[in-house]
């Protein structure tokens, strides 16, 4: 590695790059390591350790990385240059058809494994919606052997993309279907059948989704931010959806946006639907997921 190269690189970065709160994984130094390794032909995925030393770079990989870097400068996402994005451990491949997975997004993971965990059933039947590259899904395929895992998603892109995650991570079992929401699912193998639905959904408001950064608005789907008018409609359809598929004492998780969960949960709690609300805060006491249990008797 040349010093020099790395510095003057480096200090392009600090002085042009913006960064993200939803993406701490991010500094001008890790774009920079991120990128150099991607340029050399390492396969490696956002959120990876990448200290300790670099390659060499011949000349075709130096003008790789300048274009890498010329293009996170104006915006391209880190994730969609480098081509993969770790998630709970496990990394997978994202493009434009789908949400970059985001750390927050993990605290939807956890709490859906410790929700197998502390009610454990044989094979348990799990349906992930809005999978997007299938993250949720495939987590939980990897991480519980023996479960019956689908996803869904609107966009046919997005279940190719989870396809694909799926053959990479060894999870050909999962299956992934294109459909609007709890749509795909609505047949008799799967009424009241479900142990554990989740969901990602859209939370954002329409009017705020137009005010997200270029480098969301212009490199991801709209269609996984946009909630409606009040961030919360894709919500409410999941919650009026989720109990025809859930078996009783079934559990729905799914994530919400900064400032939606109190307000959701109380909202839950007096469903009829549902006799039990448990929220699953941020580091920073923030709700960002909630998981309701169906109602098992009158």
């Amino acid at each position: 590695m040349n010093d020099g190269d790395y510095a003057d690189r480096l200090a392009l970065l600090e002085q042009r790059l913006t960064l993200l709160p939803d993406k701490p994984d991010e500094t001008p130094e890790s774009t920079l390591r991120y990128l150099w390794l991607t340029a050399a032909g390492v396969p490696v995925a956002v959120g990876e350790p990448v200290s300790g030393a670099l390659p060499e770079l011949d000349a075709p990989a130096r003008e790789r990385l300048q274009r890498l870097i010329a293009q996170r400068v104006e915006g391209v996402p880190l994730a969609h240059l480098v081509g993969r994005q770790l998630f709970m451990g496990l990394p997978f491949r994202v493009s434009r058809s789908a949400l970059v997975p985001r750390r927050e997004t993990e605290i939807l993971a956890r709490a859906a494994l410790e929700r197998l965990a502390a009610d454990p059933v044989e094979a348990p039947l799990v349906v992930d919606l809005c999978t997007g590259c299938g993250n949720l899904a495939l987590t939980v395929a990897h991480r519980v052997p023996g479960a019956r895992v689908y996803g869904s998603d609107l966009s046919p892109e997005a279940v190719a993309l989870a396809t694909k995650n799926a053959r990479e991570l060894g999870c050909e079992q999962v299956r992934f279907l294109v459909g609007d929401l709890a749509g795909p699912f609505d047949q008799p193998e799967f009424h009241g059948q479900v142990d554990l639905l989740l969901c990602n959904p859209p939370y954002i408001s329409t009017g705020k989704v137009n005010t997200l950064h270029p480098e969301i608005a212009a490199h991801e789907p709209r269609l996984a931010f946009d909630g409606g008018p009040f961030g919360v409609g894709i919500v409410q359809r999941l919650i009026t959806e989720a109990p025809r598929l859930l078996r009783p004492g079934g559990w729905l998780l799914f994530e919400v946006g900064l400032g939606q969960g109190e307000l959701l949960a109380r909202r839950l709690a007096r469903n009829p639907a549902f006799d039990q609300v448990v929220n699953h805060p941020d580091d920073n006491g923030d709700v960002r997921a909630l998981g309701v249990r169906k109602r098992s008797g009158p």
